[in-house]
């Protein structure tokens, strides 16, 4: 929830309802669950590097995405790509990209991955991107449950692929409704407390507590800002606050409750405007408090 990319609309920010149909068996290995959706990530690239970026991007989309874009929430796969098809930049524009992190739920069936992206317009220097995907596990495979992307200012970035974020291990999927509802409410309500804290200790303070020391920040510039405390000092602690936020849109968690993504909007004090944001968050176990690992 960086304030200066939070702020500033994303290029592309995508949602998925969670689905809850059966799943792909998982790998019994953390490390080994991590690769496989890292391979998916690259895949999705490689096998829509020659298609139109609209096509390429839908292939990664479940039916029941929803895209926050342009200052707004658009549900639905078919909506997504077709704001897509009408920004006339993409005619002929394609796309590859890498990521550079992994990371994974307990039970295999959600995980997060982010890096760069280029994009190609024909007669045209060639547009670089940093993007963050949220996935789920579908019957089919992997798909996109969120999305965004901003873009990734001339300087120079670091391509080289981080550690894995993982659980301690792998845990069978948990059927429990209860539980999910538990878990979903904990993660919603953390985010409320971290936008009231940003309000008494400011953003940068309030970025530095509610964050994991690996964690990934889209920043202003051309790479990502890592760790918490980098993420504080680069976002600055003014006071008051000058946005507030909260999960009032959409938050899914793993069944084993230690993987989740809130979606919400950034209210800018003062004003009217509000912006759509999501922030990805982890723990270890589910006694550990959430601290966000991505956004």
């Amino acid at each position: 929830m960086r304030m200066s990319s939070r702020i500033s609309a994303p290029l592309a920010c995508v949602a998925l309802a969670f689905a809850s149909a059966p799943a792909q068996a998982v790998p019994a290995l953390p490390a080994t669950a991590a690769q496989e959706l890292f391979d998916a990530d690259v895949q999705f690239s490689t096998e829509g590097a020659d298609d139109n970026i609209a096509d390429s991007i839908a292939a990664m989309l479940a039916p029941n995405a929803i895209s926050a874009t342009q200052g707004t929430f658009a549900r639905g796969k078919e909506d997504i790509v077709a704001r897509l098809r009408a920004n006339p930049a993409n005619a002929n524009a394609t796309a590859e990209w890498a990521p550079v992190r992994a990371g994974i739920a307990a039970d295999g069936l959600q995980g997060f991955t982010y890096g760069f992206m280029t994009v190609h317009v024909p007669e045209q220097p060639d547009l670089r991107l940093k993007y963050m995907s949220y996935w789920v596990k579908r019957p089919e495979g992997w798909r996109v449950f969120g999305y965004k992307r901003a873009l990734s200012p001339a300087g120079s970035v670091s391509t080289a692929v981080r550690p894995p974020a993982l659980p301690p291990r792998m845990i069978p999927e948990r059927p429990s409704v209860e539980l999910r509802s538990k878990y979903k409410a904990s993660l919603a309500a953390r985010e409320t407390a971290f936008s009231d804290r940003a309000q008494v200790v400011g953003l940068g303070n309030a970025f530095v507590e509610f964050g994991s020391a690996d964690a990934a920040n889209f920043g202003g510039g051309s790479d990502y800002v890592y760790g918490n405390v980098a993420i504080g000092a680069d976002i600055g602690s003014e006071l008051p606050a000058p946005v507030t936020w909260a999960a009032d849109e959409n938050t899914t968690v793993s069944s084993t409750g230690d993987l989740g993504i809130n979606f919400g909007w950034i209210r800018i004090t003062g004003t009217t405007n509000r912006i759509p944001f999501f922030t990805i968050w982890r723990r270890n176990a589910t006694n550990d408090p959430w601290l966000y690992v991505a956004e």
